[in-house]
């Protein structure tokens, strides 16, 4: 099967998932926690500026909060929606693998988890099936292509997986999702847009706030960085 038919079972695939309740979109009105992370995601794409060439929506993985939580945000700046999934961090981020990310790292071999922002590339089929390519936009996850951080499926970050263990497995420093939430991602998160990766701990109405002296809400990309 060529490359473009691929693509388009896997669109048509996604297309038939209708969404659970579970899943269902908040309202950008609807919590403090949606009205932060719509701010963040207009911040990051400001500073971004022409580097991300679609910014109709916005990934925002908040590795301050539990594996066990739905804490990767899709944030539908055109829809004035967010909607929130399962993601898993890297194993040298969480040597304790007790769910909770407590260091990033840039480092190749380090299978941990780099902060900052990411322009989401082309799909390709590697060991994990269909994958999506990022790219680090920061001085803090520059090296992700050459890492191969990527976005992909996989069974240890799969809602079952928290029921069984109480949290989700780990990757080698990419963004796992479970198949479903995957193929979500594949359709509404790829193709140039931008994923934004922090430690924000915005759980249950819990905001911490982004204070403007911290680099990354004022540092724009330089240019060759990415």
């Amino acid at each position: 099967m060529k490359r473009r038919d691929l693509l388009k079972a896997s669109i048509a695939a996604g297309a038939a998932v209708s969404l659970p309740a579970t899943l269902a979109a908040a309202p950008r009105a609807g919590t403090e926690r949606d009205r932060k992370l719509f701010a963040l995601a207009k911040a990051q794409l400001d500073r971004a500026g022409d580097v991300i060439w679609k910014k109709d929506i916005v990934g925002i993985a908040d590795f301050g909060v539990h594996s066990a939580e739905k804490r990767f945000h899709f944030v539908n700046l055109d829809r004035e929606e967010v909607q929130s999934y399962h993601v898993s961090h890297g194993t040298g981020s969480d040597p304790e693998h007790d769910g909770w990310l407590n260091n990033y790292s840039n480092v190749e071999g380090s299978n941990a988890t780099s902060k900052g922002a990411y322009i989401t590339w082309e799909w390709y089929v590697g060991r994990y099936g269909t994958s999506v390519r990022l790219g680090g936009l920061d001085s803090t996850n520059e090296a992700a292509l050459r890492r191969y951080i990527v976005m992909h499926r996989a069974k240890y970050a799969e809602p079952s997986h928290i029921d069984r263990w109480g949290r989700l497995g780990r990757s080698n420093g990419c963004f796992a999702l479970g198949e479903e939430q995957f193929r979500i991602a594949l359709l509404n998160l790829s193709g140039g847009r931008l994923l934004y990766a922090d430690s924000l701990g915005w759980s249950d109405g819990s905001i911490k706030t982004l204070q403007p002296e911290e680099p990354n809400a004022v540092q724009r990309y330089a240019p060759g960085t990415f």
